[in-house]
C-alpha cells in the first residue's frame, strides 16, 4: 500500500498509520464470513452488495454494526460510503436524532466564525481526509477505480452534515477522536444504542460465533 504524501495535507503520520492499520485489518483479520453476510442481510432486508469486511461489531454478541464496502461494486457502480451502518438499533436511534433537525444546526455551526467552529471545521476536514485515505488504500489493494468518487467521502463532509448514519459509522470504525460529529451523535443516542451494551435484536448462535 502506497500513500500519497501530498494528497492529504491535514493528516499526520499517526493519522495515516491508523488508516493503514484499519485497511490491513479489513483485508485480513476482519474479512467477511458467510455468517456475517447472512446477519447483515437480515439487518438490511437485502443482500449487502460490495461488502468486503466488518468495520465494527457489538462488543457483547459480536454481530456486525458497520460493514466496509468496496469503492466499486460489481466493477461498475461507484460507492463512496465505505463505512456503512447496518445495526438496526443504531440506524433507528440515529434516524430519531436526525428527525429533530440537528443536521441543519450542526451545518450552521460549521459555518460559524467562532474559535470553537474553527476547531470543529479542522477536525471535520481531518475526518474527511482520513475517510478518503482509508478508501484509497482499499481501492489500491482491490484494483477498484475511484475516478467518480475521488474527492467524495460521506455524510456531507467536509462542509455539511448531511447523513448522521455515515458519520456514526465512521466513528464506530475509526474509534473516538476522529469524527467529531459522529462522536457527538453517539453520545446523544447512548440510551438507545451503545456498541458496548448489547441491545441487538439479531443474535448469533454459539456455533456461528465460533
Amino acid at each position: 500500500m502506497i500513500e500519497n504524501n501530498n494528497q492529504y495535507p491535514h493528516l499526520t503520520t499517526k493519522d495515516k498509520q491508523l488508516c493503514i492499520n484499519l485497511a490491513q485489518q479489513t483485508l485480513t483479520n476482519n474479512k467477511v464470513t458467510q455468517t456475517d453476510i447472512t446477519t447483515v442481510t437480515q439487518q438490511l432486508g437485502r443482500y449487502p452488495r460490495g461488502i468486503i469486511g466488518i468495520g465494527a461489531r457489538c462488543t457483547r454478541c459480536q454481530i456486525p454494526l458497520v460493514v466496509i464496502t468496496r469503492p466499486l461494486i460489481n466493477g461498475t457502480l461507484p460507492f463512496p460510503t465505505t463505512c456503512y451502518l447496518t445495526s438496526r438499533e443504531a440506524t433507528k436511534a440515529v434516524s430519531g436524532l436526525e428527525s429533530t433537525g440537528v443536521m441543519t444546526q450542526l451545518t450552521s455551526q460549521l459555518a460559524d466564525t467562532t474559535d470553537h467552529a474553527n476547531h470543529l471545521r479542522e477536525q471535520y476536514y481531518r475526518a474527511h481526509e482520513m475517510y478518503l485515505f482509508f478508501r484509497s488504500l482499499l481501492a489500491e489493494h482491490l484494483g477498484d477505480s475511484e475516478e467518480h468518487i475521488a474527492s467524495i467521502s460521506a455524510g456531507g463532509m467536509p462542509t455539511r452534515v448531511k447523513c448522521l448514519h455515515a458519520l456514526v459509522a465512521q466513528s464506530l470504525v475509526f474509534g473516538s477522536g476522529v469524527n467529531p460529529v459522529g462522536d457527538w451523535a453517539l453520545t446523544q443516542i447512548k440510551d438507545s444504542f451503545d456498541p458496548h451494551v448489547c441491545r441487538c435484536s439479531i443474535h448469533l448462535t454459539d456455533n456461528q460465533k465460533g
